[in-house]
């Protein structure tokens, strides 16, 4: 290896670590995001797959919140709660997938540290507050089904802010608590994070003392973002279940449980991985599993929820008919 080698590689070396003042050891100022390929062709190939995704994504949920605020026939619980929805949708996958794209196509994957810790802070925010936000949706179904005639005196519009404010502002705090356990490990190096964005575990797995305390802090707030909600979400739906079947109208049941059902897939979808990635034992760790499974709750997701929620739901394709062809109906 030639002395020009060297220099080089010390250079990269530098470029990515800090020194800690008054101490003997560095920490990285950046972290290098493998992603999913190396090859060129594999990523060209990838680039277009993810940015239709994307695309799709984001002007789906977009014509939900549009629709939403166009059509005052819309102007209920239900639909509001589908527009609170798409917007954190919107932003969970913006959160990850444009920086995504720019890594198919650039020759550097890296993200600097405070890039990293924002990241990493905003995805988790909105993805806790979507968890906690699925219970106050399935609520909405329960008051709708068993108690159809004081639905609107239930939920009241103060009430759905005072919901909707309470789940993002339960997002955001929790995933202070994640993040700042998390980032403020001490990270010597390597720098090489294997996944397509800064999730907790994948950098955790890079720091350089024993993370076992902080895997108990993060289980123990999995409990209260992932188990309590799936658990509230259960109740409900056992409840809404036996109200159903007291419907006397075959037709009513078949509405009742299509609206369920379009909820229940959602947050499957929603639920099943993430509880894997974040509530399983460290000694499975598996950086080439998770990065696939953690794409069906940052993306897949973004992108079914307006298909499966929304865009077959008769009112969502009236309105969007008359938008189309009436222009503006009012907001």
């Amino acid at each position: 290896m030639g002395p020009m080698t060297h220099r080089i590689m010390d250079s990269l070396t530098a470029s990515t670590m800090r020194m800690i003042p008054g101490q003997n050891q560095s920490w990285v100022s950046e972290f290098i995001l493998l992603g999913f390929s190396r090859d060129p062709t594999t990523n060209d190939f990838l680039f277009i797959v993810f940015l239709l995704i994307y695309l799709s994504s984001v002007l789906g949920n977009g014509l939900i919140i549009m629709l939403v605020c166009l059509d005052t026939q819309l102007h209920t619980p239900m639909y509001f709660f589908l527009c609170v929805l798409s917007l954190l949708d919107m932003g969970y996958v913006t959160t990850t997938m444009p920086q995504m794209l720019v890594h198919f196509l650039a020759h550097s994957q890296t993200i600097s540290f405070t890039g990293c810790w924002l990241q990493m802070y905003v995805f988790s925010a909105l993805g806790i507050t979507e968890c906690t936000f699925f219970v106050v949706m399935a609520y909405d179904r329960y008051v709708a089904i068993c108690y159809p005639l004081r639905y609107t005196l239930i939920l009241s519009w103060g009430l759905c802010i005072r919901l909707a404010v309470g789940s993002w502002i339960c997002g955001f705090f929790s995933s202070l608590l994640h993040t700042f356990f998390t980032m403020s490990l001490p990270y010597c190096g390597p720098n090489r994070v294997n996944h397509y964005f800064c999730e907790g575990p994948s950098v955790r797995s890079l720091a350089c003392m024993d993370t076992h305390l902080i895997e108990m802090v993060d289980l123990v707030l999995s409990v209260f973002v992932v188990v309590i909600p799936i658990s509230l979400i259960v109740t409900s739906y056992i409840h809404t279940a036996m109200a159903i079947l007291k419907i006397k109208s075959t037709q009513g049941r078949c509405k009742a449980f299509s609206t369920c059902a379009s909820h229940l897939t959602v947050v499957t979808f929603f639920y099943a991985p993430a509880t894997y990635i974040y509530m399983r034992p460290n000694s499975s760790y598996s950086p080439e599993r998770d990065k696939q499974i953690s794409l069906f709750y940052n993306v897949f997701t973004a992108l079914l929820n307006p298909v499966v929620y929304s865009l077959r739901n008769k009112d969502i394709k009236r309105a969007f008919l008359k938008v189309m062809g009436h222009g503006r109906v009012g907001c």
